[in-house]
């Protein structure tokens, strides 16, 4: 990995800026400093790791309420490959832990700085492994899911989560603890970047489709679809999983069984534009 690769291309939201401008009038810019250190070694925890696997990286953004790092390669890399790029975030606060016992043992920082980062490290780290859709948890959810499920069932029901979840703990505060507005805020803007996923969620399963039809899908194992002769090409697509090839044997009015590649049904769908024809159809001109 070059030097180049170690530096991604970092930009502020202009709203970090008005709260950077409000913790230096308020007196708190040590905690609004330390906070944007963690967040940011979080994010090159992402980067380094995406850059290994040399995905597309656009940038790092730092905002208000944590950062992302911007890239299109999410849902379309191996199950693996996207976890360990995903967990590379929150291992970056072990290495936060481990810098602040040797800086405490050397008396390298003041106590009192030291137990502030230790406190917003924990902070950071736990909040970001909630199973919370696009938080790391929530990505880690999203694997574990799709090790059972198809990828489109998978990512639904990740989402639906994340909705649920997010709705529970916004009532739990407002009914349970005292009102903190921060806390509020940052729940209800994931409930906000949730539902716009939601609404999103089928052009992340055609670029998924997509991928597959490219060649860009990573083979670790190969298991048969069987489905009746009336489905569609995208009923047939509903059940693809990640990372697996799928053989798909079709059920015909006559008993018969007519078996077609997955790559003939994404051709047919992608390169032919048959969005209407039926797995049965497909299968009976491809067969001729």
């Amino acid at each position: 990995m070059t030097i180049r690769k170690l530096i991604p291309p970092i930009h502020i939201h202009p709203l970090l800026l008005v709260f950077i401008i409000i913790s230096f009038l308020t007196g708190t810019f040590v905690e609004m400093f330390i906070i944007l250190m963690i967040v940011l070694l979080h994010e090159l925890g992402h980067y380094m790791a995406a850059s290994y696997f040399n995905w597309r990286i656009k940038q790092v953004m730092l905002w208000v309420f944590g950062g992302v790092m911007d890239t299109d390669e999410q849902g379309s890399r191996p199950v693996k490959e996207e976890f360990l790029v995903t967990i590379a975030g929150p291992i970056q606060h072990l290495v936060i832990y481990v810098l602040m016992f040797f800086s405490s043992f050397f008396s390298l920082l003041p106590s009192s700085i030291i137990d502030t980062i230790i406190f917003y490290n924990t902070t950071i780290l736990v909040f970001n492994l909630l199973p919370i859709w696009p938080l790391d948890g929530g990505k880690l959810l999203f694997f574990l899911l799709s090790q059972r499920y198809s990828f489109q069932r998978a990512y639904n029901t990740a989402l639906v989560s994340s909705i649920i979840i997010c709705l529970v703990i916004i009532v739990i505060q407002l009914l349970f603890f005292p009102f903190t507005l921060s806390a509020l805020l940052i729940m209800v803007f994931l409930l906000l970047e949730n539902r716009a996923d939601w609404k999103k969620r089928h052009f992340v399963f055609i670029r998924f489709l997509l991928n597959r039809y490219k060649g860009n899908n990573w083979i670790k194992s190969v298991s048969p679809i069987t489905v009746p002769f009336q489905y569609t090409l995208m009923d047939v697509f509903s059940q693809f999983k990640r990372d697996v090839k799928h053989a798909i044997y079709i059920q015909m009015p006559d008993n018969q069984r007519l078996a077609i590649d997955e790559t003939e049904c994404l051709k047919s769908y992608f390169y032919d534009q048959n969005y209407n024809k039926t797995v049965g159809e497909v299968a009976t001109y491809t067969t001729i």
